[in-house]
């Protein structure tokens, strides 16, 4: 029987439990996976806590949906995918058949072949962290030349995304951090300012000053309440926040003055809202599978861990210094050592 890493209520991922799993049988318009490779993400230690975009829709329940995997069976009205392909999981709401398992069946909207020329744990490596900036910064609020945006905790998987993909739709790009030795990465994934936040930084003032005192169009926010107050006040008109973590553990509470003035738009946002209509799914899929063939993007990945050890890279991904994505290779991985 295959293994699976399952969780039986929300006690976070030290209560995940490796547990062998029946081999289920896809649906009509469902493909099984033999999984090669998975991600590690910031929103799946908050899931387990019930403090996610949505909750499990039942128990026991896996976690994550950003998977490579190849083919082995496929349901009777499944169109264009056959047994042998190598696929990914495009991130979606997975109600509680998550990918943290050696063997996954999903239904063919949710999947895309694994982009040519990169390794298996690299393509385990794009989506979640591509698309979740893509849409704010090319649909949700399109961005450009002129436009300023500020990514918060932009040392993250999807922070590093934003500076990347900002900076080739030619807005000008601003990245917070908490440490100066990260700012060399940041300007390096393409943020034109770096601001480091530490506790006695005017922050508002810091983004008038790099931005000749036009303020700040998007904010890409993944931190919560600790920072959003310090920025608010450098706001543009019209501006927009868009929501989408809580780095800090702590739910924003809303610097209502500030919006008021700069006619600001707050917006939680969840990438799955938008991969659930065809066609932007389709329109970011093909996005970043250009800029992947183009080479102006390519994941970074920082490490491997065996299936084995999936709780321990929880726990390595919550207290690293390192960037890039923490990755789990199944024993049907060629990457796997």
């Amino acid at each position: 029987m295959p293994k699976a890493w399952q969780l039986h209520a929300y006690t976070g991922h030290h209560g995940l439990v490796l547990e062998d799993v029946p081999l289920e049988e896809p649906g009509d318009t469902e493909v099984r996976l033999t999984i090669e490779a998975f991600a590690v993400n910031w929103g799946d230690m908050h899931l387990m806590r019930d403090e996610y975009s949505f909750s499990f829709e039942q128990w026991p329940a896996r976690i994550g949906m950003e998977a490579v995997g190849v083919v082995d069976a496929v349901g009777p009205a499944v169109t264009g995918i056959e047994p042998g392909m190598r696929m990914c999981t495009i991130p979606h709401f997975y109600g509680h058949r998550g990918a943290s398992a050696e063997t996954l069946v999903v239904d063919q909207r949710y999947l895309t072949p694994a982009p040519a020329g990169l390794t298996p744990v690299e393509c385990a490596s794009i989506w979640m962290q591509y698309l979740t900036a893509w849409y704010p910064l090319a649909e949700v609020r399109p961005v450009g030349p002129g436009s300023v945006v500020l990514a918060t905790a932009a040392t993250s998987t999807t922070g590093a995304s934003c500076l990347e993909i900002g900076r080739r739709l030619g807005a000008t790009m601003i990245g917070t951090t908490r440490s100066e030795r990260n700012a060399g990465y940041l300007r390096e994934l393409g943020a034109d300012h770096v601001l480091v936040t530490g506790d006695d930084v005017d922050v508002a003032g810091r983004l008038l000053e790099m931005t000749g005192g036009h303020g700040v169009d998007l904010v890409f926010d993944a931190f919560g309440d600790g920072l959003i107050h310090r920025y608010a006040p450098a706001l543009a008109r019209d501006a927009w926040i868009l929501f989408y973590g809580m780095v800090d553990g702590r739910w924003p509470t809303l610097p209502f003055a500030d919006l008021f003035q700069a006619n600001a738009v707050f917006k939680p946002y969840s990438v799955f809202n938008y991969v659930m209509h065809p066609a932007q799914r389709d329109r970011g899929i093909d996005a970043i599978r250009g800029m992947l063939e183009r080479g102006e993007i390519r994941p970074r990945v920082d490490r491997v861990f065996p299936f084995e050890q999936y709780v321990e890279a929880f726990d390595y991904t919550r207290d690293r210094a390192t960037h890039g994505k923490v990755v789990i290779a199944t024993r049907h991985c060629p990457d796997a050592a």
